[in-house]
């Protein structure tokens, strides 16, 4: 049985660069079955939606990641040993959460990282002090999914 690792996006599918796209799919295709990953991207018309979703995940026990500018930063194979405690925590299921240009909406933040919906812990993760699109995050974060299952499976892709 794989392991589920979900992207919770606010956007339009199509709504990016083709090539932004291509990227993603890239990797995506990579993580393939032999990883032991099955890898979904959900697509939110907006914070209300963003907000549902991630509210239906919490209850089905998922672990949450929030990407923000202020959570976590870390090594790839940090990230890729913490990846693999998430699923572990969550059942074998992960939710990476990615807010639209604005942002996460306020009431996933909540008044800092670590307290939101109901004060209910979530993790805070950053990608990079760097400031990027959603679309790009969310390419970030699947090459980086990707990178923690090679690290995990000891390949040379990681060096």
């Amino acid at each position: 049985m794989a392991m589920d690792v979900k992207i919770r996006i606010v956007g339009k599918k199509n709504g990016g660069e083709k090539w932004i796209n291509d990227a993603y799919d890239v990797y995506a295709k990579r993580i393939g079955p032999s990883s032991g990953l099955a890898l979904q991207t959900v697509w939110h018309k907006g914070n209300d939606d963003l907000i549902k979703g991630v509210e239906t995940d919490k209850a089905k026990g998922h672990s949450i990641i929030l990407l923000d500018p202020l959570g976590l930063k870390c090594s790839s194979e940090i990230f890729s040993s913490n990846m693999y405690k998430w699923l572990e925590r969550g059942g074998s299921r992960v939710s990476f959460v990615i807010g639209g240009a604005d942002g996460l909406p306020p009431s996933l933040r909540g008044s800092s990282p670590g307290m939101s919906l109901d004060n209910k812990q979530f993790i805070f993760l950053s990608l990079s002090d760097l400031t990027f699109t959603h679309q790009f995050a969310r390419v970030l974060l699947v090459e980086q999914v990707y990178r923690a299952s090679e690290i995990r499976r000891g390949s040379g892709y990681h060096k």
